[in-house]
C-alpha cells in the first residue's frame, strides 16, 4: 500500500468534467462538484487501506456526517480539475478532512468542501471504531497534514453578511 503520510494534501488524479453534468447556466451542476469531492476522498481511502477491499475484508466503511460546500467559481465543460485533500483531525471513529478543487492546469480554486466522515461496522451498521492498523496509519496522515498550512476557509458558517 503506498504510503501517504506526507507533508502536503493528498492531491487526487486529474478529472474531466462530464457533459451531462453541465447545467442549464452553462456550467457545472452544484451536485457534481460533491461528485468529485467523493471521487477524491475514494481515492485517499484506498491509499488509507479503507477503500472498497476494506470493506468486503474487514466489514468496515465509512459514512459522511456532514459536508459544507463553497462554491468560488464556475467550472466549464472541458476544465480538467484536481482535488486536494487534508486530514484536518482524527479520533477513533472519525474523519475530519478539507478538500479543494482547483483547474488543474491554471490553478485557480472553483470551490471547497469541508467534510465529517464516520467510521462504520456494515454488519451492524452503526458507528464503530477503526481497526488500530487503520487507526495508526490515518493518524500518521493526520500529523503530517498538521505540519501544513492549512488552507482558507476550514470551520466556516453559514450566514449573512453582519450589518455592522
Amino acid at each position: 500500500m503506498p504510503e501517504i503520510a506526507a507533508a502536503e494534501p493528498f492531491r487526487s488524479s486529474i478529472m474531466q468534467i462530464e457533459p451531462q453534468w453541465i447545467d442549464y447556466n452553462g456550467h457545472l451542476n452544484m451536485a457534481y462538484y460533491n461528485v468529485m469531492f467523493d471521487r477524491a476522498i475514494d481515492q485517499m481511502w484506498l491509499q488509507l487501506g479503507i477503500g472498497p477491499g476494506y470493506m468486503k475484508e474487514r466489514g468496515g466503511s465509512t459514512f459522511t456526517a456532514e459536508c459544507h460546500v463553497r462554491y468560488l467559481r464556475e467550472i466549464h465543460l472541458g476544465d480538467p480539475v484536481q482535488v486536494s485533500v487534508w486530514l484536518l483531525e482524527a479520533d477513533d471513529k472519525r474523519l475530519h478532512t478539507f478538500q479543494e478543487l482547483r483547474h488543474a492546469a491554471e490553478g485557480w480554486l472553483s470551490a471547497t468542501s469541508e467534510n465529517m466522515s464516520l467510521h462504520m461496522d456494515m454488519n451492524l451498521r452503526k458507528v464503530a471504531p477503526f481497526p488500530p492498523d487503520i487507526r495508526e496509519r490515518i493518524a500518521a496522515v493526520a500529523r503530517a497534514h498538521g505540519a501544513v498550512p492549512r488552507p482558507e476557509g476550514i470551520g466556516r458558517n453559514i450566514a449573512m453578511p453582519s450589518k455592522r
